[in-house]
């Protein structure tokens, strides 16, 4: 009987602890995002066909049925990623190269890399970028002078 008694007594010990450890953990800052008057509009036909080429038959399940999905990717594609030709940089082999960046293929295993950039077919969701991290990000595009630019998600204040 007292072997039960000193079994429960450290499993409420155990449990106690743990609780009391998650609890004093550091919360982080969460903001909402504040999205402009544009992400009202329906997807455009280029933008559907992005999201097709990425998520295939997974499209309205993954994101066409979910509103926050459909505004998260309309903010990301109409507001925050900007390609820019910058031709008088001069340390630009700083920057992560888009080559040395993961295709997101979870979806779509016949995805394929880009041979070259071609600004009316080019689709920045087919890669695993770093979307959602605090702060802008610059990729530089190989062989050429242009660069996305993630910049970070706009927070009302």
């Amino acid at each position: 009987m007292t072997l039960r008694i000193f079994l429960a007594l450290l499993f409420g010990f155990v449990m106690f602890t743990q609780n009391g450890t998650a609890q004093t953990q550091k919360k982080q800052n969460t903001q909402l995002v504040k999205f402009g008057k544009n992400v009202d509009a329906p997807f455009t036909a280029q933008e559907l066909s992005m999201l097709t080429e990425v998520y295939q038959d997974k499209l309205e399940a993954y994101v066409l049925s979910k509103p926050q999905k459909v505004k998260n990717l309309k903010h990301l594609l109409r507001n925050r990623i900007v390609i820019k030709e910058i031709t008088n940089l001069m340390d630009d082999d700083k920057y992560t190269l888009l080559s040395e960046i993961e295709l997101f293929d979870i979806y779509n295993k016949n995805l394929k890399r880009d041979a070259s950039y071609n600004k009316a077919t080019f689709n920045p969701l087919k890669y695993n970028l770093e979307f959602y991290r605090m702060g802008s990000i610059i990729y530089k595009i190989d062989g050429t002078n242009y660069f996305i630019i993630i910049k970070p998600q706009t927070f009302k204040k």
